[in-house]
């Protein structure tokens, strides 16, 4: 089970499709902003929001950063 909570940085089994521009590489650090039988993350990098279930998230989540 991973412990997140509201504004908590996670990163999900795959990366976003946005790039970093000082490494190139895959931006995949979101921030959760809602929490409840919905969860909303937004990437840090591009700001782009994804809205899903809790068990969609539990499935797909890899860790918490922070």
């Amino acid at each position: 089970m991973v412990d997140y909570q509201l504004h908590s940085i996670v990163e999900m089994k795959k990366p976003h499709a946005c790039t970093i521009k000082a490494t190139g590489k895959k931006a995949n650090a979101w921030e959760i902003t809602r929490l409840g039988a919905d969860i909303r993350i937004q990437c840090t990098n591009c700001h782009h929001e994804v809205m899903m279930s809790r068990y969609d998230f539990n499935q797909k989540i890899k860790k918490v950063l922070n």
